[in-house]
């Protein structure tokens, strides 16, 4: 056997396969009879001549698919002389592919024809956030996210209609966030994955592609890269934890729990990064905020501890009767309920709940042209640190409480250690 032979069989079973598969060489061996030695021989011919590379089942957990970009030479002829064939898979090169793929029957699928091209599975594209929102805006997908990994996919009921077209059957198993040097964000999408959609969605895609210096969200390169868990949580998963754990605390205080809703099962979609740095997008964002911090304030809480009304003169001497908005019943409740040494953060967590709702007012009274600026992006991680840190102060308060304090409430370690994400 020759090794151009070797070669012709290697491009065709990795463009034939479904996923660009490796050709084994245990398949090889065994197919064409030959010894290892012999075996041997013609792959080192492959990949000093530069047309064929191997990938190792040592570092790679899948040797049959080209996962990263191929190893150098010299560390390719060292491994083949010393590993088992059994665990060595064999791909024609991208010198060699780009002289024999006919591009026509990728047309229409960029990231299909990178793969037919020798690029790796697990290289990554970076894009503008908007591109989400064809996803996150159309209730025909389920889209979810906790702003380190995310997917997409079409939901049973539409997968299965026949007025959805074949094309918008859409499966993205995974996606990340990458930024560049300025923290500035973008959606990451391993080519692997993007070679799974539709022609028309790998287009759309590619029109919101972005060049630049990205690197991968740290703990999705952990996730996804190094198969190991990530390091913290993002700060809109531990805002809603926060809320599941003061809700903890007021059932053990033999209170009703002071938000109506914690939000631990259906987090909104809206309650995340922005995908678009518009002011619409941001005061969508702010009014999500307020839902689940003064909106969300249950009066049963206070147990008529302080009153949810208030007195007030009008000019003619009269009194009229008010109902207090929940902020003012907590910071009332706080100060008659809680001592400490320094009032200052207490007030600091009322400041920041009325922070929200005043900026929630706001667009309820000033008719505004929507505006894009990149500023809206830096404005809303501002506000959701600040807000995160109102609701820890919260719960560190309640924590103080005898009973809560004697119970013992598990804290996940990521809260208690402050291991969070603020980008």
């Amino acid at each position: 056997m020759k090794s151009s032979q070797l070669l012709d069989e290697a491009t065709a079973f990795y463009l034939d396969s479904k996923d660009f598969n490796g050709y084994p060489c245990h398949q090889i061996k065994r197919m064409h009879k030959l010894s290892e030695d012999e075996l041997r021989t013609l792959l080192c011919e492959l990949v000093e001549q530069g047309n064929g590379a191997l990938v190792f089942g040592d570092i790679h957990p899948n040797p049959h698919i080209r996962a990263f970009p191929d190893e150098p030479k010299a560390n390719q002829l060292d491994k083949l002389g010393n590993l088992p064939l059994d665990y060595i898979c064999l791909y024609p090169t991208p010198d060699h592919l780009k002289d024999v793929v006919d591009v026509n029957k990728y047309e229409g699928k960029p990231y299909s024809m990178e793969l037919a091209l020798g690029s790796a599975q697990l290289e990554f594209h970076v894009f503008d956030l908007s591109v989400l929102e064809i996803y996150r805006n159309d209730p025909r997908y389920y889209y979810t996210t906790d702003d380190i990994n995310g997917n997409i996919c079409i939901s049973d009921e539409f997968y299965l209609s026949s007025g959805t077209p074949e094309k918008d059957k859409v499966l993205l198993d995974t996606f990340g966030f990458a930024y560049d040097d300025g923290l500035n964000r973008a959606v990451a999408v391993f080519i692997r994955y993007l070679s799974g959609l539709s022609s028309e969605h790998q287009q759309i895609w590619k029109s919101k592609e972005k060049i630049g210096g990205y690197k991968l969200h740290p703990d999705y390169f952990r996730n996804c890269i190094l198969g190991e868990w990530g390091e913290k949580i993002s700060i809109f998963v531990a805002f809603v934890e926060e809320l599941h754990l003061i809700n903890k605390m007021c059932s053990v205080m033999g209170r009703p729990h002071i938000f109506n809703e914690d939000f631990y099962e259906n987090r909104p979609r809206t309650f995340s990064f922005l995908v678009r740095p518009t002011l619409e997008e941001y005061n969508s964002f702010v009014l999500t905020l307020d839902k689940m911090m003064s909106d969300n304030i249950n009066k049963e809480f206070f147990m008529n501890e302080v009153s949810d009304e208030s007195e007030e003169i009008r000019n003619d001497g009269k009194i009229i009767i008010k109902s207090k908005g929940t902020i003012t019943m907590l910071d009332e409740w706080l100060n008659l309920r809680f001592r400490p040494s320094d009032r200052k953060t207490m007030q600091n967590l009322i400041n920041v709940f009325k922070k929200v709702r005043k900026l929630r007012q706001k667009p309820a009274h000033v008719i505004r042209l929507n505006v894009f600026d990149q500023k809206f992006f830096h404005l809303q991680r501002e506000l959701i640190v600040t807000a995160y840190d109102a609701v820890r102060t919260l719960r560190l308060i309640f924590a103080n409480h005898p009973l809560v304090c004697a119970a013992k409430i598990d804290i996940l370690d990521y809260l208690y250690e402050g291991k969070i994400w603020t980008y």
